[in-house]
């Protein structure tokens, strides 16, 4: 029931009886979109019976339907039908209307499933001049396990998707809302299948645990063709491909059966039966995959027997036997250019094999779980795969090399369609999740190109700024192309010219916090090889003086740049060190050996110790200059009493002679 309070003293004035479990009442504003929509209703019934409170208000709970109420002339509009996707396992208490809600703005009635999905209602005008309330926008907020999708469309423009619930849910790609519903089947939907036939008509076939095929058409959304007579679930079914007026569907009973809908009709109220022209027991166990050949000539089953069997389409005829896969087959499908089957197996392989001779071509090995599907891409030279691991994977057929592999999905990915007429396909797993997958090698190709003739004109521009001597536009230049050799070589350019600091500087405070981190990467990279160190050195002592350290400490991940930079660093500095320690022995040494001068600021230094010295020097010198007066007056002497000696004595006088001019030359010199 609804009871209606008066707040003022806080008594009941009215009771209305819903005759279900009400889950939410939304009052409905005067002038709003439900307010004149329930104009139409409200008007022969006011006339007969007029009271005092003009209230409505919008009532949903277990039934599922959308009911909407006046105090004075109880319900005025109920839905024939409910939306809502009821599965037959969910307990009573379960099923319908959770919360609803009137959104502002006149948006519509927002309502919430107890299966997680939001129904969005609005109100519609129609011919008898009364308005209607439709179903606008259906938003699925869990999807359980995806078990099966295609594409639905002339243009593929939605999406048919199987999950754990009896229903097929149809997707409209451009919002990813779902349309419609197709509700028939008594169990969960485990396959399905899409087919435009050539008078514009859209069918879809799904297969079921109820053990039924059930053909629908998608424009009237209703059910035109059921298929009884399998012995067990419905793991597999698939379009003709060329003919386009049968079906094949395979079972866990074994068999395989061809179903013909010649005589499908567009007016009957009630669906037809499919015969089934042709049964065979094709495998040993359950069937998990069929595929019809591009010609309708061929059918192919895989099977968890580990085998896959190729058949002769009408009659079902055995043409040929793979036999190979060390696991179950969960996936067949023919070339669409070679006489070639592909299967995907449980043993972790994708498997080519010939029609002809039933021979294995190639073997395609890179998943590290189970293959659950694969399709060929690209007329055939590639092929797309999907497995237990999550993970999809492209290859091509001609090198077999996986050239790409794509992590999008968090648990088993069980479905994959392909589009025929667009290079997209979509993938479905365990995560409840659906992804669309676009070709994108024209746009990556573009791209690249675009880049290469970026970076061709900002590598001319960083030329340009090198030989104009720019050195802070050259520099940010470098940055932006990620040319740490370029960069290398500028700060060493730098380095040799002291007058280019200033552009320097200023290149450094344009650096951003990314830059800087980026440039002290590169600086810790150069600091570990002795040759490049002096200008990694250099960089940061620039560095250093433009920045703080405390604006330095406060970027991201500068903490292990910075434990790597101070290693090197110390090692660098100590060398250093010891080098200039050693030119001290070398200063000492050339000095003593009277080849370089003394040092000027050292003498000033010195000046005390250096007066000195060269008092006790002045001493020496008086010295040595009053020996050698002497040695001169005696030699004379010498010479003047020998003047009678042998012309022998003479020759030896002179010698003297000469060694006391060289004693006082060497003692001027010395003075000097």
């Amino acid at each position: 029931v609804v009871n209606l309070w008066d707040l003022r003293d806080y008594s009941c004035k009215l009771t209305v009886p819903t005759y279900e479990m009400v889950e939410a009442v939304c009052a409905i504003p005067p002038g709003s979109a439900f307010d004149s929509f329930l104009s139409s209703y409200n008007q022969q019934t006011i006339k007969k019976k007029r009271r005092s409170l003009e209230i409505h208000f919008i009532t949903v709970g277990e039934r599922g339907i959308v009911r909407m109420w006046n105090a004075d002339s109880a319900c005025l509009y109920e839905q024939k039908s409910s939306d809502v996707t009821i599965s037959f396992e969910m307990d009573d208490s379960k099923r319908g209307f959770t919360a609803a809600t009137v959104l502002p703005s006149n948006q519509g009635l927002l309502c919430v499933t107890a299966d997680q999905q939001l129904l969005l209602y609005t109100t519609v005008e129609v011919p008898e001049k009364k308005m209607e309330l439709i179903l606008s926008k259906r938003l699925v907020g869990y999807n359980e396990e995806i078990l099966d999708l295609k594409f639905l469309g002339e243009e593929e423009q939605y999406l048919a998707v199987a999950t754990n619930i009896e229903q097929v849910q149809v997707y409209d790609l451009s919002s990813m809302s779902c349309s419609y519903v197709l509700a028939g089947h008594s169990e969960i939907v485990l396959c399905l299948d899409t087919c435009a036939l050539s008078s514009g008509k859209i069918l879809i076939v799904t297969g079921s645990k109820d053990n039924s095929v059930r053909l629908w058409d998608s424009e009237s959304r209703c059910c035109v063709g059921v298929g009884t007579g399998h012995m067990g679930a419905v793991g597999a079914v698939a379009f003709s491909k060329k003919l386009q007026n049968f079906l094949v569907s395979g079972s866990s009973d074994h068999t395989i059966k061809v179903w013909s809908f010649d005589g499908l009709s567009d007016d009957a109220e009630q669906p037809m039966n499919l015969k089934a022209k042709a049964v065979v027991a094709a495998h040993g166990k359950d069937i998990n995959s069929l595929a019809v050949a591009p010609n309708d000539s061929l059918v192919c089953t895989g099977s968890q027997d580990r085998t896959a069997c190729v058949w002769r389409l009408p009659d079902l005829v055995s043409v040929v036997t793979f036999r190979g896969h060390k696991r179950g087959i969960w996936s067949v499908e023919f070339s669409p250019v070679d006489q070639v089957v592909i299967t995907a197996s449980g043993d972790k392989t994708i498997k080519i094999w010939s029609i002809s001779d039933g021979s294995c071509l190639k073997t395609f090995e890179g998943h590290t779980s189970s293959v659950l599907r694969a399709s060929f891409l690209t007329r055939g030279a590639q092929i797309v795969s999907c497995g237990a691991d999550g993970l999809v994977k492209l290859w091509t057929v001609r090198t077999g090399e996986c050239i790409a592999t794509y992590d999008k999905h968090e648990d088993k990915i069980w479905a994959l369609a392909v589009g025929k007429k667009t290079e997209m396909f979509a993938t479905g797993g365990s995560d409840a999740l659906v992804n669309l997958w676009h070709d994108s090698t024209a746009a990556e190709r573009e791209e690249a190109f675009r880049k290469e003739e970026e970076a061709v004109l900002r590598g001319q521009e960083l030329e340009n700024a090198v030989l104009d001597a720019d050195y802070t536009k050259a520099i940010q230049v470098a940055f932006e192309l990620r040319r740490p050799h370029k960069l290398f070589e500028l700060f060493a350019s730098v380095c040799r010219k002291r007058e280019a600091e200033l552009q320097i500087e200023k290149a450094l405070h344009a650096l951003g916090k990314e830059e800087i981190r980026q440039l002290l990467e590169y600086v810790r990279e150069w600091n570990t090889k002795p040759k490049l160190c002096h200008v990694a050195q250099f960089v940061l002592f620039q560095l250093f003086n433009i920045h703080p350290p405390t604006e330095i400490i406060e970027i991201k991940g500068i903490s292990d740049v910075l434990e790597g930079l101070i290693p090197y660093t110390q090692r660098h500095f100590s060398r250093i060190d010891r080098l200039v320690r050693s030119t001290f022995l070398l200063d000492y040494t050339l000095t003593g050996m009277s080849v370089i001068e003394p040092d000027t600021e050292a003498r000033e230094v010195k000046a005390e110790s250096l007066v000195d010295s060269n008092v006790h020097q002045d001493a020496n010198d008086v010295v040595i200059t009053e020996n050698v007066a002497k040695e001169q007056i005696e030699s004379e002497g010498k010479t003047a009493s020998k003047k009678r000696k042998s012309h022998k004595s003479r020759e030896s006088s002179h010698k003297k002679e000469r060694r006391a001019d060289q004693t006082n030359a060497a003692a001027i010199s010395l003075q000097a």
